[in-house]
Formats: structure tokens, C-alpha cells, sequence
């Protein structure tokens, strides 16, 4: 890509593993010296160095102007990636190319000094990036109202509490204009306000032409600020592509699984307990293997679980999420009579239909548990199990009709609207009847 910002191509780290050389505290170098006798007594061969591949043979462009999810498991390779791109640490093979003014945030206090005010480090952090002091003055305000930390501004930020940190840090990324901002799941850090408004700001970000880079394993924040995704699997790039089919194959476990369907008896840990496990679950579009379906028309889920003990009433149970993380709605089987007792042991198939016309266009997530309801008791929980996404053809014969616009809400119900001539129109200034 001859217009990328981000170029890394065989990109490696490789870390080593066991105790840590290089400078001790005075406390460390005394007790060693304590040890140092019992350590000659008690002689073993030194082990030999165990290394590993955080990141191998990684490559990829990012565009400017491109909002670029991160996606992964812990220990996938994410924040050490983020890491080489801010040149916080070197890769130890391939290289890197970063083109433009990076900001990044991948830890509360990141390039802050802790003995200076935050009105001090506010023009640190600008100096560092290259800005003139005039720049950085031409934007002060705004950083400030942002982070609302102006009655601590010469306040040393080693006093703040973690989420006035974490503002001010966000607040001078985002506002001193870098090329590249680059975010990590450090905003967990902040409350629900305080996130919703980093999305909103990454999203002016984006739209402006800046590159964003941000790892989170929250999927209805990716999907809503990035147009692509990276999917890093053990150090390596198992899926790179537009965010909503790249999600969805982290959902489907990351692991060379469909997107729509997974077999838990193929994982090293059993998804349940000693009462009941799962064994598969699948979604059921309208294109067999792709994780998205028309809004008109119904798709299901199935779920095959195994009965371990009679103990308890066993429930199968959902959640769907939509791209805010806003829960769309909860559906279980407790109402039917037969799950009123509990099951004898054996292998059961549970499926669920969702009818068309109730769900709205966009993406969605989903939680499936198997649960006793009363006492509450949770045997089986898998988060983000799927990710799906219902499109709108607007072909004129759904709740749409022949608007082209955007419909807000999470559910379009096609609802049995009847209209009928009344005969009379009524005349509101005298309330005389006229007739038809």
C-alpha cells in the first residue's frame, strides 16, 4: 500500500522466560548476598533458557484515515504490538515503518511524570510530539474540559486518583491531533460516561482522516468506532479484513472454527461442571456458514449439551448484545412445562427461532449460558459466543417499506397495523360532523 502510515513487515518478538536480569533495588542485592552461601550448598544446573514468540512473522499496511481493531485473546501478541509501533520496545526481528505524529495510550500514566502538575505535563507530552508550545496552548482548554481535572491541574498527577489519570492521559492523546492514535484497553479503566465519550472523541478522531489503532475486548465498542480488524492468534495474523467478519471469527474461538458453528469437545477445557457440559452450538442463518442474515427472514440457535446429574433444573439461555453493548433481549426455556423437572442424563439439542422482522439491521453479539434458575446457579457460561450481523435489502417488503434513511432502535417489528374508514370527519373548531 503505497499511501500506508503503518507498514510492519516479518515483524517478531521474542521474549525469554524465567527470572529477570539486569538492575536490582539495595533490598534485592542484600538479600541476595543472604542467599548467596545456602545458593552454593544447594547447587542445581542452571536451566536452560526457555524463549517465546509474542509476535512471529507478522505483516500487515494500515492506511491514513483507517480505524483498525485489534482483536485477540489475552496472550495473543495485542499490547506487545502496540508497544513496537509506539517504539516503547524493538522488535527482534523484522521491522516496523510508522509514517506521521503517533500518540498512544497502553498504560494508566504513559509518558506522564508523576512529580509534575498535569498542567505541566500537558505541554510535556506536546513538546515530545513535537509541537510548539503555542500549539499546545492553542488546544489547553479543550483538553482540560475534557478530562475535568481543572481544579487539579497543578495538582502532581502521582496524586491523582487512576480515573482522573486516565482522562488527562486520553484527553492530551486525542486533542494534540497526532496522525496516529493508538489505544489500549486501558480505558476500562474510566466509568461508563467516561468511555462512551473516548468512543465518541476516536470517532471525530477517525472521521477527521487520523488513523486509530485500538485493542479492546469489548466487540460492541470495535464494531462501532473501526471499518477493519486484525485478528492476532498466538503471535500470528489469523484474520485481517472488514471488522464485522473478522469479529466473527473471533467469536467462533479463534481457532480455525466456523464462525457459526463450535465444538467444545475439541477444546483442552470442558465449557461446564460435573451437572452439565456443552457440547456444540450453532447459528442457523439463511446462508449456510456465514454469520449474517437477511432481516425479513428467521434464524435460529442450536445448542447440544450433556446431562451429567439430575441435581438440578437445567436451562439453556441467551443474551444479544447489539454494537453499543446494550442488551437487545434475554430468552430461556423456563416457561415450557417440560423444564420443570429435571432431565435424566444424557445428550440433549436445544433450538431456538428468532422470527424475521423483529430484529433491526446491525451487529450483534451473543452470551449463552445453562443456568438453575431457582436457586441462581450458573453451570455453563460462554461470552461472545457468536458474532452475527442482520442486513436490511431494503427491497420494500420489510418494516423498512421504501425509506431509505436510518432507522434508529434494536428491534423493527413488522406489527399488525389495521387502518379503517371511519365515515365522518370531525371538525375541531365546533366539533360538527361532516359527512364522508
Amino acid at each position: 500500500m503505497s499511501d500506508a502510515v503503518i507498514q510492519a513487515r516479518n515483524l517478531g518478538k521474542q521474549y525469554v522466560l524465567g527470572p529477570t536480569v539486569g538492575r536490582t533495588t539495595l533490598h534485592e542485592s542484600i538479600l541476595a548476598g543472604i542467599k548467596a552461601p545456602l545458593r552454593l550448598l544447594a547447587r542445581k544446573p542452571r536451566p536452560a533458557e526457555e524463549t517465546f514468540w509474542a509476535l512471529d512473522d507478522v505483516n500487515f499496511d494500515i492506511g491514513a484515515g483507517e480505524a483498525v481493531g485489534i482483536i485477540g485473546r489475552n496472550g495473543a501478541g495485542k499490547s506487545t504490538l502496540l508497544k513496537i509501533l509506539s517504539r516503547i520496545t524493538a522488535p527482534t526481528k523484522g521491522e516496523v515503518r510508522v509514517r506521521g505524529k503517533l500518540a498512544s495510550l497502553l498504560e494508566v500514566g504513559t509518558g506522564f511524570h508523576g512529580d509534575l502538575s498535569g498542567r505541566e505535563n500537558i505541554f510535556l507530552n506536546g513538546a515530545i510530539m513535537g509541537m510548539s508550545r503555542a500549539e499546545v496552548r492553542a488546544r489547553f482548554d479543550e483538553i482540560v474540559a475534557f478530562a475535568e481535572v481543572d481544579k487539579f491541574l497543578d495538582t502532581p498527577v502521582k496524586r491523582y486518583s487512576s480515573g482522573m489519570y486516565i482522562r488527562l492521559a486520553f484527553a492530551v492523546a486525542a486533542h494534540l491531533q497526532p496522525e496516529i492514535l493508538v489505544v489500549d484497553e486501558v480505558l476500562a479503566v474510566g466509568d461508563a460516561s467516561f468511555q462512551k465519550k473516548c468512543l465518541g472523541k476516536m470517532q471525530n478522531v477517525a472521521s477527521g482522516g487520523r488513523t486509530v489503532l485500538f485493542v479492546s475486548h469489548n466487540m460492541a465498542a470495535i464494531t462501532r468506532l473501526c471499518s477493519r480488524g486484525i485478528l492476532l492468534s498466538q503471535g500470528r495474523v489469523l484474520a485481517d479484513g472488514p471488522i464485522a467478519k473478522v469479529a466473527a471469527t473471533y467469536a467462533g474461538g479463534a481457532s480455525g472454527e466456523s464462525p457459526t458453528e463450535v465444538d467444545f469437545t475439541r477444546r483442552s477445557k470442558v465449557s461446564g461442571n460435573e451437572h452439565v457440559r456443552l457440547l456444540a452450538a450453532r447459528f442457523l442463518g439463511d446462508s449456510p456458514g456465514t454469520p449474517s442474515v437477511d432481516v425479513r427472514k428467521p434464524f435460529s440457535f442450536q445448542f447440544d449439551y450433556e446431562v451429567l446429574s439430575s441435581h438440578y433444573r437445567l436451562h439453556p439461555n441467551f443474551h444479544i448484545f447489539n454494537e453499543e453493548g446494550t442488551c437487545v433481549f434475554v430468552s430461556n426455556d423456563a416457561y415450557l412445562r417440560e423444564t420443570h423437572e429435571p432431565k435424566t442424563p444424557g445428550v440433549y439439542r436445544a433450538t431456538v427461532t428468532i422470527p424475521g422482522n423483529l430484529m433491526a439491521d446491525g451487529l450483534y453479539s451473543m452470551d449463552f449460558a445453562i443456568s438453575t434458575l431457582d436457586p441462581v446457579i450458573v453451570h455453563v457460561r460462554e461470552r461472545g459466543l457468536f458474532a452475527f450481523s442482520v442486513y436490511d435489502p431494503g427491497q420494500g417488503d420489510s418494516a423498512r417499506g421504501s425509506f431509505a434513511g436510518y432507522i434508529p432502535g434494536a428491534v423493527r417489528p413488522m406489527l399488525p397495523w389495521k387502518t379503517e374508514s371511519m365515515g365522518t370527519v370531525v371538525n375541531l373548531q365546533d366539533g360538527s360532523k361532516d359527512g364522508a
